[in-house]
């Protein structure tokens, strides 16, 4: 398949902007097995779910990673830290009108940072005096999408978050999860559906456009998991009960697939470069609860994959249609896998 095949046509005011007032407002498009798409209200995950099922989110937490300052020049810029990669390091994206020299010093707030050198499209970054946590405590900016186009607020700092993060290191929110409040948790565990966790750090790369048609081309970025034997052991017991995997996000999807590479679901931390777009064979996840994707994206080619091309155009023209909001603080589809 080529990158144009995975084009679709959005009207700029369905791009959600900021949240709803409250999560679980948001509406739901089921994407069934067989059948036709329906729409819904979020809150009917309850009855689109089953006792014995196995909800996977993503813990990841949402890192004040967008950092305002200068260079030694005096020119503006601004800096996106990807992934902290000692106390005083990290590897980012930066913007600036002509891109800083290896050994040049750039100012946010009262801390200098050093410009080390370069790795492929990052900058290696290094403070002289303190960390990258204490910098970002005190002058990060949560890391809004690109297609947000406003400047982040205090409101964001919590939503921009799910209630269920854990873990520090992500530059962007797994969306899917974003819809869910602490009554929709207890709901869902009192309705006997069991809950797991992986870790993955979504990275700056999520938003990156693929720059070729020919996706055989394509290099995926790089992005940091874990899934533990808990998440194993919780899979294994869905397995024997009956039970779906029903995948919060694609970045869960990821985590899992990406676990399971070599044939069997096992537990694992580090790094993947998985690209998952239609022809992949899914090992582990048997529905999956994910936000609308930009176009053209590897997200949407993740769920083309697993929903089946046609199908997920079809359910996405259709979102167009009667007016979903889409992205990161938009509606959410569950998907079956394609029968």
């Amino acid at each position: 398949m080529r990158l144009s095949d995975f084009r679709y046509e959005l009207p700029e005011c369905q791009i959600a902007q900021r949240p709803l007032e409250r999560r679980g407002d948001s509406r739901l498009l089921f994407l069934p097995a067989q059948g036709a798409v329906e729409d819904r209200v979020f809150a009917s995950l309850l009855d689109l779910v089953r006792p014995g099922d196995l909800l996977v989110f993503n813990d990841t937490r949402v890192v004040p990673a967008r950092l305002l300052g200068n260079k030694d020049s005096g020119g503006r810029v601004e800096i996106l830290v990807e992934r902290v990669t000692a106390d005083d390091e990290a590897l980012a994206h930066i913007r600036a009108s002509k891109p800083p020299r290896s050994g040049g010093r750039l100012m946010v707030g009262d801390a200098p940072i050093e410009v080390v050198g370069r790795d492929d499209d990052l900058y290696l970054l290094r403070t002289q005096g303190g960390s990258f946590a204490e910098l970002m405590r005190r002058y990060g900016h949560v890391p809004l999408p690109p297609y947000i186009r406003r400047v982040d607020d205090p409101h964001d700092a919590e939503r921009y978050q799910t209630v269920y993060a854990q873990r520090p290191g992500a530059v962007a929110a797994p969306t899917a999860g974003l819809h869910f409040d602490r009554d929709m948790l207890d709901r869902l565990e009192a309705a006997g559906i069991e809950r797991a966790t992986v870790t993955l750090h979504v990275g700056a790369g999520t938003f990156q456009p693929v720059r070729v048609d020919d996706l055989d081309q394509h290099r995926m970025h790089s992005e940091w998991l874990e899934v533990g034997q808990d998440a194993v052991d919780a899979v294994a017991r869905a397995r024997e009960r009956g039970g779906r995997v029903v995948a919060v996000g694609t970045t869960s999807v990821r985590s899992l697939e990406a676990a399971a590479a070599a044939g069997e679901l096992t537990a694992f931390r580090g790094d993947t470069r998985l690209f998952i777009r239609p022809g992949y064979r899914f090992r582990v996840v048997d529905a999956l609860l994910t936000n609308f994707h930009l176009p053209e994206s590897t997200l949407l080619m993740l769920v083309c994959a697993f929903a089946g091309y046609a199908r997920t155009m079809a359910a996405y023209r259709h979102a167009v249609a009667h007016g979903y909001r889409f992205f990161s603080y938009g509606d959410a589809m569950l998907a079956e896998r394609e029968a």
